[in-house]
């Protein structure tokens, strides 16, 4: 199936990319901007704001696997309507392109945490939506729009490992710490706990679902994570066991956060035939710092 990738220049979006092709699908990447996606092949340049572009994208696809956005909660905070206008105005734009062409099948990149901080984990897809940010509200108001589609919405959490190009995210930070010898900064007590998924499992799901996308008749929402919680202090320790090297710490008072957040799988690894192969924590961190340090394997 030939498939329109947006923000296939993005962290996902480049390995969602490789996994379609991977997977004998022909993905089609979208970008803002003329530029290398790292995979051979046509690229579509569009912006979700200019609707004009968006109808030239989204000509002659099968389907499309939506990344494209903003990702980060607590920038959201000071930015909500910006996070609005690229979730879900930008949504909004591009579901009005895909009708116009014809286009009916759509995987959407959403987060996990439209969950807010539930009791009960880990986190299936029948609990209430709670978005405690922008981010997530605005993720959750694009997949609202999705129900007229043939759509698969997939809530991710923590994504990591490979060259993960945001150095805000715990990953990367303890790495550099660990290389550089440098503090790294901890939010209260390091008991947080949180589910990591690899960056190659996360990509596997969006070609899993747009495998799957024939045999559904409506839109469908599915968690996808690890299913296993690691805190602070576990990554770190795995850090410190895969580099040889201390990870020096420096604590901050607590932030308002939820004290744990673990997504339930199942219902994906059922329907889609996938499975988190490489996300065990220690593994994810191996290939993270191979991967920092240009270490072939």
């Amino acid at each position: 199936m030939r498939v329109l990738v947006t923000g296939a220049n993005g962290y996902v979006g480049r390995a969602v990319v490789a996994a379609l092709r991977d997977r004998g699908h022909e993905p089609i990447p979208m970008v803002r901007a003329s530029g290398r996606v790292g995979e051979p092949g046509p690229v579509r340049v569009a912006d979700l704001h200019d609707p004009g572009s968006l109808r030239n994208a989204v000509r002659d696809v099968g389907a499309v696997c939506h990344l494209a956005g903003r990702t980060r909660a607590r920038e959201s905070l000071a930015d909500p309507l910006g996070y609005f206008r690229a979730n879900t105005t930008g949504t909004l734009a591009l579901l009005d392109a895909m009708e116009s062409a014809g286009v009916r099948r759509i995987v959407f990149a959403s987060t996990g945490s439209v969950y807010g901080t539930p009791d009960r984990q880990p986190m299936t897809e029948d609990l209430p939506p709670a978005p405690p940010h922008p981010y997530a509200a605005s993720k959750l108001a694009a997949e609202l729009a999705l129900e007229s589609f043939t759509a698969i919405t997939l809530r991710m959490l923590n994504i990591a490992g490979g060259s993960d190009p945001d150095p805000t995210r715990l990953l990367p930070r303890a790495l550099t710490s660990a290389g550089c010898g440098t503090p790294l900064t901890v939010n209260g007590d390091g008991s947080a706990i949180r589910d990591y998924l690899h960056i190659a499992d996360a990509a596997d799901a969006f070609a899993a679902a747009v495998d799957h996308l024939p045999a559904i008749e409506r839109a469908v929402t599915y968690n996808i994570g690890s299913g296993v919680g690691s805190s602070v202090k576990d990554v770190v320790a795995a850090v410190e066991r895969v580099t040889g090297r201390p990870v020096p710490l420096e604590y901050r008072p607590a932030a308002p956060e939820p004290a744990v957040s673990i997504s339930d799988p199942s219902r994906a690894i059922a329907d889609l035939g996938w499975s988190p192969r490489r996300s065990e924590l220690e593994e994810l961190v191996r290939d993270a710092w191979t991967t920092q340090n240009g270490i072939l394997r």
